[in-house]
């Protein structure tokens, strides 16, 4: 006999809904909420483009009457504070008679931080908090890293041959990977608010950088090119890793320079690997120097955090090793 579902389970499908609003959902955070009653789904959120409305509101005018005496799943703590821009999400639980909600993780933001669990708690509700909490967390890495260290999260894309190459030596490099490994490649580009090259791979290129995913044309991320000189007309220039202001998200997707730059700068986040199964031999090499003065020094500093086949293609997915 099958097992009903656990409070985990519900949260694992709120996370994942709170996906849905990755990058798009900016400046505010990509948050899921689940409404469950009698062991069913009520009624599902995420938040929206630009913001609002918020996961929770989503949810709760969908569930309308059915939300009473219902638990909601939330993945990050219901704000608390009022905002012209929309209600406060806390008070719309109440006054919809939710009897329990089970939260992932507080919200960081002083406005709502604790205040949240503490008036639904007041108004009677019964609060869980911490279920699934480092999953939330990796789900809105990049509102996150904002939120804690006032830059953008940082998605590296290296697309090699098993040697390590990202081109032949006179540079051509179409296409070293698979369809679907490019396809993989463009709903990345889709989850990002921006996505950049160096000034070279510009030059030898003039990549479009655009998502071509049918549905996804609209998610294409703003260009920014790595250079000390001017940017073309559509594109915006950055004169290092440090210089990225204005997005939560940025995907940094051509040249070995640029690449090289942003891990010497310890600002990569988050590393995708995508290998084909071919070798060149004396090709262009994935990257260049990246400020590494001892081998035991890169040690310890990626741990992988998903792998998959993409055709024949091999992706793995590392995410940086930070101790705070």
């Amino acid at each position: 006999m099958q097992r009903p579902p656990s409070d985990a389970d519900w949260m694992a499908a709120t996370i994942a809904l709170a996906r849905r609003g990755r990058s798009a959902s900016a400046p505010n955070p990509n948050v899921g909420c689940m409404i469950v009653k009698d062991g069913r789904v009520v009624a599902r959120g995420w938040t929206r483009p630009g913001g609002r409305p918020h996961a929770e509101a989503v949810a709760l005018a969908a569930a309308g009457d059915a939300a009473r005496g219902a638990t909601a799943y939330v993945s990050l703590e219901p704000c608390a504070h009022a905002s012209p821009r929309g209600p406060c999400c806390t008070d719309l639980l109440v006054a919809a008679g939710i009897a329990r909600v089970v939260i992932a993780t507080r919200d960081p933001d002083p406005r709502t931080d604790g205040a949240g669990i503490a008036r639904l708690g007041a108004a009677g509700i019964e609060v869980e908090t911490g279920l699934l909490e480092a999953d939330a967390r990796t789900a809105m890495a990049p509102w996150w890293t904002r939120q804690g260290e006032w830059r953008p999260f940082v998605t590296l894309k290296l697309a090699t041959s098993l040697d390590g190459c990202i081109a032949m030596a006179d540079g051509s490099s179409r296409w070293i990977t698979g369809e679907r490994a490019r396809a993989h490649g463009h709903l990345e580009r889709a989850g990002h608010q921006a996505i950049l090259v160096g000034r070279g791979t510009l030059a030898a290129d003039a990549p479009t950088l655009d998502v071509r995913l049918p549905g996804l044309e609209d998610r294409s991320p703003k260009r920014l090119v790595l250079t000390s000189g001017s940017a073309p007309v559509g594109w915006t220039a950055v004169a290092s890793p440090a210089a990225v202001e204005g997005v939560d998200s940025l995907l940094v997707e051509g040249g070995a320079g640029a690449a090289s730059a942003f891990l010497a700068a310890d600002r990569v986040d988050r590393l995708l690997l995508y290998r084909a199964p071919i070798l060149i031999g004396g090709g262009k090499p994935a990257l260049g120097d990246i400020g590494l003065a001892d081998l035991a020094d890169a040690h310890g500093r990626w741990r992988l955090a998903d792998t998959r086949l993409l055709g024949s293609d091999r992706l793995d997915v590392y995410e940086r090793i930070r101790i705070i």
